[in-house]
């Protein structure tokens, strides 16, 4: 992916003093080569990326090295060069892929589209996908067309620091030791990274995937490289040895381990390991080496077109998979998609990337050109989001005649639907449709019981009641009805909510989740503390195709430690979790589609799963609202009464939440009898 190119010819000769590797542009074809075909065909990351951060810090290490030891660095002109040899071809493929976003994406996916397009434009998308990774409701959304400008962002961020790096090392130690400190430098910034990468992969492998700090230990590992290369003089078998290890660990890397949910950490050593190999080889003048094979013509030019063909290939096969309607690309399609994608990055590299570098040669011009890309990309993202505001003010609200919600299955309930209104929520700000905790909430951590946080909603005085919302996602989207209520009657709600962790004292529903036992011992512990009027959570979880709805015992414990203490439980049956995105496939198949929703008997056991639960204590009221998410004639739909009832797979849109408030209190008063 790396944009810069190997250094030009300097002088050839033995592998101690070549400054040309062809090999390294082979390198590079064999590492997009395994991400574009991991990424089309097997659904899976190659680690092909970890290829090219060694690549990328061994050639910018090795070029700032020798502009240090001729003289000053020249900051200004050394980003000039990276602006003029990224941006051009970046923006050209962000914009492409803005336009056939507006005519191919379902709206719902747009905002989410347009917000990491800006972040790409920044180079700051892995920061905007580790925040994603945090933010638990916009976990569930489909991949971003431009999802794969994490690692460019990455490698940006590096381009920018790096050279700062060499020079506060040439300021301190002078140009006399500069590869001796330049060394203990990059020596122990491989360290520290790698320590962090290691502590946050295991501690949240998520986050750890796109931090920058966790991958700055492969820069610097190619940094040693371009350091000490030229002096390691090994025998030719042994490079022949060291350079064919490395290919095959590179093509075996992806295949062996789950590079996307153990990366980065101490596996990443597997991919810059086996780049490292091929690099120490070099050149070993051996007719059956490596090297050999890597410095073909071919293989050199898939090198020189890497990074365009990088950035062409997943918004190419995202943009096929929509027009499709498929989740594979399939064998003739896969080979489609990787067909399209080589023409565009050919015709990129040589009427963009070329041009652009070889015109722009003075820094003036090289950060006109960055600016010049830069307003290119955020005036054609404007464009999407003015576009995207207009069709979000549908001017409707939830509880008018025409959006009844959950109320149209009510018994009773007369629902007039005209077929010609448009549901709530706009279809193109549904995946931001979460009940959330901002307007007249106060969140921060319990100093008394760490390390729980939580969430206080503001009342008028004293709270005439208090209830406790406790649980994962499926517990706080009945925050949309909850919220109504309490401001009507003056409760005070309190949240003690997280992401993935349901209310339990076991890990059985998250195994391995140390984290969440932690938090759900000291939710009880809080909880019997405050004495709150009643507890709201989940009775059952898993209602998927299949009648798998379960309730484990460890809810139940959970229960039994507030039963003693006589705090009453509220605990609201599970929603159906489905293995598709009901409001995208509303879109492309339309309202009403039968199979965009589910039959509630194939997804709902008769008799719910906590009534056969043993040792339920009397303190728990059941609260059962499937009868609002499916109708009369047995139909769970993705719409009910003009409003979408899902937000993405398994979560409930704030708007049918709330359109639920006038049953939810009904019941909750019925079964405590408030």
């Amino acid at each position: 992916m790396s944009a810069l190119p190997a250094p030009p010819v300097v002088e050839t000769g033995t592998a101690s003093t070549r400054r040309y590797r062809p090999e390294l542009q082979g390198l590079r074809a064999l590492a997009v080569a395994l991400v574009v075909v991991y990424h089309v065909w097997f659904d899976r990351i190659s680690g092909g990326v970890d290829v090219f951060f060694l690549v990328s810090g061994f050639l910018i290490t090795g070029q700032l090295h020798r502009t240090a030891a001729r003289g000053p660095i020249g900051f200004t002109r050394t980003w000039g060069r990276q602006i003029a040899r990224l941006l051009p071809a970046a923006a050209v493929v962000l914009v492409a892929t803005v336009v056939a976003g507006l005519v191919v994406l379902p709206e719902a996916r747009w905002l989410q589209t347009i917000r990491e397009v800006a972040a790409s434009a920044f180079f700051l998308e892995n920061w905007r996908l580790a925040a994603d990774s945090i933010d638990y409701s916009a976990q569930h959304q489909t991949a971003s067309v431009v999802q794969h400008f994490w690692s460019l962002s990455i490698q940006v961020q590096f381009y920018i620091v790096w050279p700062l790096l060499v020079g506060a090392v040439v300021l301190v130690a002078g140009r006399a030791r500069l590869d001796r400190t330049l060394t203990r430098v990059l020596a122990a910034v491989l360290v520290a990274s790698l320590s962090y990468s290691v502590f946050l992969t295991i501690s949240d492998q998520p986050l750890a995937y796109f931090h920058s700090l966790t991958r700055v230990w492969e820069f610097a590992l190619g940094g040693l490289l371009a350091l000490w290369i030229d002096r390691v003089d090994l025998p030719q078998k042994l490079r022949v040895l060291l350079g064919w290890t490395g290919v095959l660990g590179l093509v075996a890397c992806g295949a062996v381990l789950q590079v996307g949910s153990v990366f980065p950490g101490y596996a990443a050593l597997w991919p810059t390991g086996a780049a490292a190999f091929v690099l120490l080889a070099g050149a070993t003048g051996h007719p059956r080496g490596a090297d050999r094979f890597l410095s073909t013509r071919p293989l050199r030019y898939l090198g020189d077109i890497s990074y365009s063909l990088y950035l062409w290939h997943w918004p190419v096969l995202l943009y096929v998979l929509v027009l499709t309607d498929s989740a594979t690309a399939g064998l003739e399609g896969g080979m489609f998609v990787i067909l399209l994608s080589l023409v565009l990055a050919v015709l990129t590299h040589h009427l963009v990337e070329e041009p652009m570098r070889r015109r722009s040669r003075s820094p003036l011009r090289q950060y006109r050109l960055g600016m010049v890309a830069l307003v290119l990309v955020l005036a054609s993202a404007g464009v999407w989001q003015a576009v995207a505001l207009v069709r979000a003010d549908h001017g409707a609200a939830i509880g008018d005649p025409q959006h009844p919600g959950a109320m149209a299955t009510v018994a009773g309930y007369a629902h007039v639907d005209s077929g010609s209104v448009e549901p709530l929520p706009p279809m193109v700000s549904i995946a931001d449709d979460w009940a959330r905790q901002d307007d007249g909430w106060t969140c921060g951590p319990d100093a008394a019981h760490p390390p729980l946080e939580t969430c206080t909603l503001a009342t008028d005085g004293e709270p005439a009641r208090r209830v406790v919302v406790v649980g994962d996602s499926h517990a706080q989207q009945y925050l949309g009805a909850l919220q109504p209520i309490a401001q009507r009657h003056n409760w005070e709600i309190v949240s003690m909510l997280r992401g993935a962790c349901p209310f339990s004292t076991t890990s059985d529903t998250e195994p391995g989740n140390t984290e969440c036992l932690d938090r759900n011992g000291a939710a009880i512990q809080a909880i019997l503390d405050m004495r709150p009027d009643a507890v709201f959570t989940l009775a059952s979880r898993d209602v998927r195709a299949g009648r798998t709805e379960q309730t484990p015992a460890g809810f139940v414990e959970a229960w039994t430690r507030l039963s003693d203490a006589g705090i009453p439980v509220l605990a609201v049956r599970d929603n159906p979790r489905f293995d598709f995105r009901p409001p995208d496939c509303v879109q492309e198949k339309g309202r009403g589609a039968p199979e965009c929703g589910a039959e509630r008997d194939a997804w709902y056991p008769a008799v719910p799963s906590y009534v056969a639960a043993p040792n339920v204590p009397p303190n728990v009221r059941f609260l059962d609202f499937s009868d609002l998410l499916c109708t009369p004639d047995g139909q769970c739909p993705a719409e009910i009464g003009n409003v979408l009832v899902y937000m993405d797979d398994n979560h409930l849109t704030a708007t049918f939440t709330a359109s639920m408030a006038p049953v939810v209190e009904q019941r909750i008063d019925a079964a405590l009898g408030w």
